[in-house]
C-alpha cells in the first residue's frame, strides 16, 4: 500500500514540477562514487600519500653514502717588480684547474638510520590513514547530502499531491458557483488553500534545489549554475537497513575505528621520536674520502721566463669517531621530554577512545529510537491515509465540511512530512554509526 502510495507521489511530482529539470537518474551508491574521483579533498590526500611513498626510502634515511663533485677555477696576477727577495721576478700570471670528488660515509650513528627509517615508514601509514578519514568523511557527507536531497524531493511530492487536490476542489467549485446557486465562502477558502499550497510547493522547490545543489558540490561534478539540470534520485529513503551487532561494534571499536588507529599511529611516531633522541647518546662513526687532481699554468707577462705547466695528484682518507661526553645534560633532557610527549598521547589516545565509544552508543540508542519512530509514523501514515481517503468521499457526499476536510488534509500531510523526517533521521544515524566501526569504508574502498 505504502509502496502504490510513494510511486503515485513520484510520478505525481515528475509531472508537476514546473522550474526543475529531471535529466538523468543517480543512486546514492553513484554519487559516492562520482565525488571519490572528483573530490579535491581527496585528490590532496592521494599526492600526500605518494609523498610520503617517495620520501620512505633508505636513501632518505641516510644508509647510503654521499658523494659531491666540485671544480674550481682559479686566476691570479701576482706582482714581483718591486720584490728583490722572489725567485719569480716580474708579472706572474697563475691559472689553476682543481676538480675534487669526495665520499662521505656514516658507518654507526647510534641506530639513527634504522629508526629514521621506521619513522618513514609510520609516516606513510599515517598519510594513508589520515587519507581514508578524508575518504570516510567524503562518503558521509555525500551519503546525507543525497537522502538530504531525497528527503527535499519525497516532500515535494507531498507537497505537490496536497495542492494538486486543492486544484481540483477550487476549480470544482467555480464550475458550482458559475451554473448554479452556492455560496461563495467555500469557493474562496479552496481558493485560499490552492495558493496556500502553490506557496508551500515552491518554497520545497528552492529547498530541493539547494540540497541538490549541495550534493553536486560534494561530487565535485558539474559547474554550479542558476538552472540547475537534476538528476533522479532512484534510492528511496527506506532502503533494507543492514544489521549490526552492536555489542561487537563496541568491542571492535579500537581496531575498525579509523580515528582510533591514527590515534595509535601517533603513539608510534612519538615512540619511535624517543628512540631518535636516545641515538644521540651513542658515539657516531664515518669515514671521508676524496680525490683532488690539480693542473697549473704559470707565465710570465714580462716574457722573462718561459711558461710552466705542474699537475698534481691529492689522495685523502679520514675515520672520524665522535662523542659528546658534556653538552649540558641537552640530550638527555630531549629523551625525557619525548617520553612525557609519549604519555601525553597516551592519554590523548584514551580520552579520544572513551569519547568515541561514548559517541558510539549515543548513535545506536539514537538509532533503535528513530527505528522505532519510523514504526510508529509508518502505522499512523497507513491511519492517516485511510482517513483521509474516507474525508474526501464524505465531503464530495456533502456530508462533511470544507473546513473539517482541510483539518484531514492537514494532518495527512503532516504525518507524510513527518515519516520522511524520521526516516532521514534513522539514516542518518545508521550512517554515523556505519562510518565510526569502519564499515561505510570498507563498502566503497575496494569498488
Amino acid at each position: 500500500m505504502r509502496n502504490s502510495i510513494l510511486f503515485i507521489f513520484i510520478l505525481n511530482g515528475l509531472i508537476s514540477f514546473s522550474q526543475i529539470e529531471i535529466t538523468d537518474s543517480l543512486s546514492a551508491k553513484d554519487a559516492v562514487l562520482i565525488a571519490l574521483k572528483n573530490n579535491y579533498d581527496i585528490q590532496v590526500s592521494n599526492v600526500q600519500i605518494d609523498i610520503a611513498k617517495k620520501n620512505n626510502s633508505w636513501s632518505e634515511a641516510g644508509l647510503y653514502p654521499t658523494v659531491g663533485l666540485n671544480v674550481g677555477y682559479n686566476n691570479t696576477i701576482q706582482d714581483n717588480s718591486n720584490n728583490p727577495f722572489t725567485f719569480t721576478p716580474g708579472v706572474i700570471l697563475s691559472r689553476s684547474l682543481v676538480p675534487n670528488l669526495s665520499l662521505n660515509l656514516n658507518l654507526f650513528s647510534g641506530f639513527a638510520v634504522r629508526i629514521s627509517k621506521q619513522r618513514l615508514e609510520k609516516l606513510e601509514e599515517q598519510s594513508k590513514g589520515n587519507a581514508m578519514l578524508v575518504i570516510e568523511s567524503t562518503i558521509l557527507d555525500v551519503l546525507k547530502a543525497y537522502y538530504s536531497a531525497r528527503v527535499q524531493y519525497d516532500r515535494l511530492n507531498v507537497l505537490n499531491e496536497i495542492k494538486s487536490d486543492a486544484h481540483d476542489r477550487y476549480k470544482y467549485y467555480i464550475a458550482k458557483n458559475k451554473y448554479a446557486n452556492s455560496s461563495s465562502l467555500e469557493e474562496l477558502q479552496f481558493k485560499n488553500q490552492y495558493y496556500s499550497d502553490s506557496t508551500n510547493v515552491l518554497i520545497q522547490e528552492y529547498s530541493f534545489k539547494n540540497s541538490m545543489r549541495n550534493l553536486q558540490l560534494l561530487m565535485n561534478d558539474s559547474e554550479v549554475n542558476e538552472n540547475i539540470k537534476t538528476p533522479l534520485l532512484i534510492d528511496n529513503l527506506d532502503f533494507k537497513f543492514p544489521i549490526l551487532d552492536f555489542t561487537n561494534e563496541l568491542n571492535g571499536l579500537k581496531t575498525n575505528n579509523q580515528q582510533l588507529r591514527n590515534q595509535v599511529l601517533g603513539i608510534e611516531l612519538q615512540q619511535i621520536n624517543t628512540s631518535f633522541q636516545k641515538s644521540f647518546l651513542y658515539p657516531t662513526l664515518s669515514i671521508q674520502g676524496g680525490f683532488t687532481p690539480s693542473k697549473s699554468w704559470f707565465r710570465d707577462l714580462n716574457g722573462t721566463f718561459d711558461p710552466i705547466e705542474t699537475e698534481v695528484l691529492n689522495y685523502n682518507g679520514t675515520v672520524n669517531l665522535r662523542y659528546t661526553i658534556f653538552n649540558n645534560w641537552k640530550n638527555k633532557r630531549a629523551v625525557e621530554v619525548s617520553k612525557m610527549q609519549e604519555s601525553i598521547a597516551q592519554m590523548n589516545y584514551k580520552k579520544m577512545e572513551k569519547m568515541v565509544s561514548n559517541s558510539l552508543a549515543t548513535l545506536i540508542d539514537s538509532y533503535k529510537g528513530n527505528a522505532k519512530l519510523v514504526d510508529l509514523s509508518m502505522t499512523n501514515i497507513e491511519y492517516a491515509t485511510k482517513t483521509y481517503g474516507l474525508a474526501q468521499k464524505r465531503f464530495k457526499s456533502g456530508t462533511l465540511s470544507s473546513i473539517d476536510l482541510i483539518l484531514f488534509e492537514t494532518t495527512y500531510q503532516n504525518q507524510m512530512l513527518q515519516h520522511y523526517e524520521f526516516l532521514f533521521n534513522k539514516i542518518n544515524t545508521f550512517l554515523e554509526i556505519y562510518r565510526m566501526t569502519g564499515k561505510l569504508r570498507l563498502d566503497y574502498i575496494n569498488l
